[in-house]
């Protein structure tokens, strides 16, 4: 019984056959999905899913990609809708220096405020990193109450040592099977009760799905590559991970799995 702890179920990508991809999902395993609200709309859109699919719980934040837009406004919508039971974290947030779709010193604004919202709701918070190691770091750290789930892992030591000082998650992707990583290293040094994997769907289709849409199924090959990085057989891959899921977002997850059919 897989968790998928970041796929953007609501994306468009899945406008077309979203119960068809959810039925290969169940197929392959995977018991539940966290779909990412990344936008006001997005996160919106992400509820009423999860109000409507069993297995579905969502998330609801601003990306640093739409940062800019950060005002009072969209802490107060921040703040209401993680109230909303269906709501499992916070996010997904963070800071992306590669892109710069938004100003940096937004970027942190809404990062900042977004961990501690996080925290008075006694929710994870899902984190986006891209060429931002030091300053989400130290994000992380002036919130250390703030449990954190970094999520499709692909930064420095500088974060990762950050984030097991603070004993946040770790959410491994489909990079981890590309030909081109060369990390396995790092998912090493994380404490197998921190372990997660996700699809981001539709990005980062795993081996052998490249160049395909990805979707929630798929996050089968990412697990069964987690197992060959550490040393595990896939069951006990798929075991660690749906537990350490329950525990990072909560009785609000575990309610959703214990009623799937």
């Amino acid at each position: 019984m897989l968790v998928d702890t970041h796929c953007h179920l609501a994306d468009p990508a899945f406008d077309a056959d979203r119960q068809v991809v959810l039925g290969r999902a169940r197929a392959a395993g995977v018991a539940h999905v966290v779909a990412v609200g990344e936008s006001p709309a997005r996160a919106e859109a992400a509820i009423a899913l999860a109000r409507t699919i069993p297995g579905v719980s969502a998330t609801a934040g601003v990306h640093p990609h739409e940062a800019a837009a950060w005002s009072a406004d969209a802490e107060a919508w921040v703040n209401q809708v993680l109230a909303d039971p269906v709501v499992v974290a916070a996010g997904e947030m963070g800071l992306d220096y590669h892109y710069d779709f938004a100003p940096r010193d937004r970027q942190r604004e809404a990062f900042e405020a977004q961990m501690a919202l996080a925290e008075r709701h006694g929710l994870p918070a899902v984190i986006h990193a891209r060429e931002a190691d030091a300053d989400v770091a130290a994000v992380l750290r002036n919130h250390p109450a703030t449990v954190a789930v970094l999520h499709s892992f692909s930064s420095g030591p500088l974060l990762l040592d950050a984030a097991l000082e603070l004993g946040h998650y770790v959410s491994w992707s489909g990079m981890i099977t590309f030909k081109n990583w060369q990390n396995d290293a790092q998912i090493r040094r994380v404490p197998p009760d921190r372990l997660l994997v996700e699809t981001d769907a539709p990005y980062l289709a795993p081996v052998p799905h490249r160049g395909r849409r990805n979707e929630p199924a798929f996050v089968a090959e990412t697990a069964r590559r987690l197992a060959q990085a550490i040393g595990r057989s896939a069951e006990e891959v798929v075991a660690l991970t749906t537990e350490n899921a329950v525990r990072a977002f909560g009785p609000r997850l575990r309610h959703s799995l214990e009623v799937v059919p």
